[in-house]
Parts: structure tokens; C-alpha cells; sequence
């Protein structure tokens, strides 16, 4: 079989199992196999394709034909520019994700600040701060042992180690030193709605980074309380919070001293991000 065979093939397949990006997904996951870039492939169709290489494909499309996401088949996932490590002990970033590290750009520019991203992840919020923010340095806490793992291992591939740690804690461990800025995605999924997440997600990515206890907010509350014992005074917190949950947060965030300072929408204009800062 060559190239644009066995991308027939697999897309086709796809297709059955309602995958509803079945071509690009197809030709991505023949680029995995064949390392090579899906844009040298689609020059190349009629490259032969030998029998080792499409069996490996074949287990590439048996995983996403359960709805496995891409990004762990791949193990990697683009984040502003940026190929992070992925597998599936981290939450998948996201393009909404990407909204808040730009206003936070836009914002201290060339400042030289300490930062706090509390539950890190994969590290691709504050890895992609520290590479655009050169004086500054952070920290980055988990309760995952995978995700420390991950996240060092993301900050080592972009030579940020000198200026981030990673600490396999939450943020109930106070730290005896304080920021100018603490970001967190935190999990802000209602527990009741994980059952109607899609296959892909619900499946695939922990539980413990999506479930925000019983009204999505369990953990944003804790985030924000703990923040301003941490917090530099004006230092900032900045916030991903879930759909609807605008109101809610401000109140939580008045409620204990912060002044809310800007709000960003998604692209399907939910207010997805909330900056605040400390008095």
C-alpha cells in the first residue's frame, strides 16, 4: 500500500467509528508512524508504505477508533507554538488555556516576577510564561506524582530548569515565600456533569484534573483563599474558571478581599478567565 491508500484506509475507518476528524486524524497518525512531517507525506502519496510500518498504524487507529484523544497516541500536544510532553496522568491543554497565558504576557511583558502555577500539570502554563518572561522565575506544585514527572520533564526540553521547580504538593502546604503572580487551571467540571462529557475526555483524561466537587467550584474556592496568604500585595491571581461560573467566582473573589481587574471570553465568547488582585 502506499501513502494515500492506507490514509483512505484509515479514514474510512475513522469515519465508521464516528471520529469526526477521520482524514486529518488519519494523516496525522500516519505522520507518528513514519516520523515524518504530515506535510512531507501529502507531497509524497505514492511513497510505499512497508508492512512493519502499517501494522504499527493499525494499533495507532485501533486506540483513536476508541475515541482516545490524539494527543496521547502522539504523547504530545502544541500549546502556544510550543510541543509539550503529553500522556494520560496530565489534562490535555487547551486553546482556551492559551487566552489566559496571553493576557498575562500582555500584562508583565518584561517584568521580573515570581510565579505560582498551582496543579501544573504537564507544566504548559508556566513553562510558556518563564520562556517569553526571561527575569522572571516559578514554581509549579501537583498532587500527581505523573505530572511533576511530566512537567519537569517538559521544563528540561525548553532549558527552564534553573529558573522552575516542581513540587509534588498541594496547595493546602503553604509557602513561606510569596508571589507576585499565582495562575491556576484548576478542575471546574460540576461532578454530576462528568457523565456527559464527551468519550474522549471522560475516558481518557484523570478524573481528578476535571472534577471540581459538587458545584465546580471546590477548588477554585481553596485556590482562592490559599492565594492571599501567598500573595505579594497587588500581586495577581489568574484565574480559568468554567462556563457560567463568572458570577460565582467574583463573588467568592470580593468575598475575600481580591478586586477583579479584567475578564477574558473564549471563542464562543464565555467569560473563561478572571484576573484579580490583592489588597
Amino acid at each position: 500500500m502506499n501513502a494515500f491508500e492506507i490514509i483512505k484506509f484509515g479514514s474510512n475507518l475513522l469515519k465508521e467509528k464516528k471520529i469526526s476528524s477521520f482524514i486529518l486524524d488519519s494523516e496525522i497518525l500516519l505522520s507518528k508512524t513514519l516520523n515524518k512531517t504530515r506535510e512531507d507525506i501529502l507531497i509524497n502519496l505514492d511513497q510505499k508504505i512497508s508492512t512493519r510500518n502499517i501494522l504499527t498504524y493499525k494499533e495507532y487507529l485501533k486506540r483513536r477508533s476508541n475515541n482516545e484523544p490524539i494527543a496521547y497516541i502522539l504523547r504530545e500536544k502544541e500549546f502556544l507554538s510550543k510541543k509539550f510532553y503529553i500522556d494520560k496522568g496530565t489534562l490535555i491543554p487547551r486553546p482556551e488555556t492559551e487566552l489566559l497565558v496571553d493576557k498575562i504576557l500582555k500584562i508583565y511583558k518584561e517584568k521580573k516576577i515570581s510565579i505560582l502555577d498551582i496543579g501544573t500539570g504537564s507544566g504548559c502554563i508556566i513553562i510558556s510564561l518563564l520562556s517569553n518572561l526571561k527575569n522572571s522565575y516559578g514554581i509549579g506544585i501537583d498532587i500527581s506524582k505523573n505530572a511533576i514527572l511530566t512537567a519537569k520533564k517538559n521544563a528540561l526540553k525548553y532549558k527552564l530548569s534553573t529558573r522552575l521547580k516542581f513540587f509534588n504538593k498541594s496547595f493546602n502546604s503553604i509557602f513561606s515565600k510569596k508571589f507576585d503572580l499565582i495562575v491556576s487551571n484548576p478542575p471546574y467540571i460540576d461532578s454530576k456533569d462528568i457523565k456527559n462529557l464527551s468519550d474522549d475526555i471522560k475516558r481518557y483524561e484523570p478524573r481528578i484534573a476535571l472534577d471540581g466537587g459538587n458545584d465546580g467550584l471546590d477548588l477554585i474556592r481553596k485556590v482562592i483563599y490559599k492565594s492571599k496568604h501567598i500573595l505579594k500585595i497587588n500581586g495577581m491571581l489568574a484565574l480559568e474558571i468554567g462556563n457560567e461560573q463568572i458570577k460565582k467566582v467574583s463573588k467568592i473573589l470580593i468575598d475575600n478581599n481580591f478586586r477583579i481587574k479584567h475578564v477574558i471570553k473564549d471563542y464562543k465568547t464565555n467569560v473563561r478567565c478572571v484576573f484579580a488582585d490583592y489588597n
